[in-house]
């Protein structure tokens, strides 16, 4: 099984359950000595290190984790407001950052996403499409890094809609593909689930989802064939 390597050692107890929740198997180490003795034999699958108890040590690891033989990659770090100011200086250093206390599913979406953009680790199953991201493993959405809390129903509309960029559906379509079956309150109920999901989404993004009137709904942009 893959392993990340975590620090500092031991863990934050919220840092520590969230990576837990998402499946993931890890090892802490308080420092370069020890993430080398305990290195698995086909290396880290990246590593997870805060920076909030002990900035310095946490950077002196990340230079050494960037430096080793095997570039450790992904490398998410777990920050603070205090410390954010100093990241600009340091960006070879890690691949992604996420704020300390915020929800536990996004340091699982953050991973989630480096893992697919790099082509490595287990979570790959990714539809992304400009500021949004869908696990299609572990059921999570994010936008612009920000974890969006949707119903079963309300995930599965945006993830066929995702899945097709560009393309119109008709009400009836959407009710067919997605519900499966002549769902009790018609074609409404598309729409209210639409409305639904632009509000999550944000007043900056419900644009991704539009209105293609008289007909039905497209998210993203159309591409114009001539």
């Amino acid at each position: 099984m893959e392993q990340l390597l975590g620090h500092p050692d031991p863990l934050p107890g919220d840092l520590a359950a969230a990576l837990k929740a998402a499946g993931w198997d890890f090892h802490a180490a308080a420092g370069p000595d020890e993430a080398k003795r305990h290195e698995p034999e086909d290396g880290w699958a990246g590593a997870v290190v805060s920076t909030v108890a002990d900035p310095d040590s946490a950077f002196a690891l990340c230079r050494d984790l960037r430096r080793g033989e095997q570039r450790v990659a992904p490398l998410l770090l777990v920050t603070s407001l205090e410390v954010m100011e100093e990241l600009e200086l340091r960006e070879d250093l890690f691949d992604d950052f996420v704020l300390a206390g915020g929800p536990p599913e996004e340091v699982a979406a953050r991973l989630s996403h480096l893992f697919w953009r790099t082509g490595r680790g287990k979570y790959h199953d990714l539809i992304e499409y400009g500021p949004l991201a869908l696990n299609l493993e572990t059921y999570q959405a994010v936008v612009s890094g920000r974890p969006l809390d949707l119903t079963y129903m309300e995930y599965e509309l945006l993830r066929f809609l995702a899945a097709h960029p560009g393309k119109v559906f008709t009400r009836e379509t959407l009710l067919s593909r997605v519900w499966g079956y002549e769902y009790f309150g018609g074609a409404r109920t598309v729409d209210v689930h639409i409305r639904r999901l632009r509000a999550k989404l944000g007043e900056e993004h419900a644009a991704l989802i539009e209105t293609v009137r008289s007909v039905g709904y497209r998210f993203g942009r159309a591409r114009w064939m001539p």
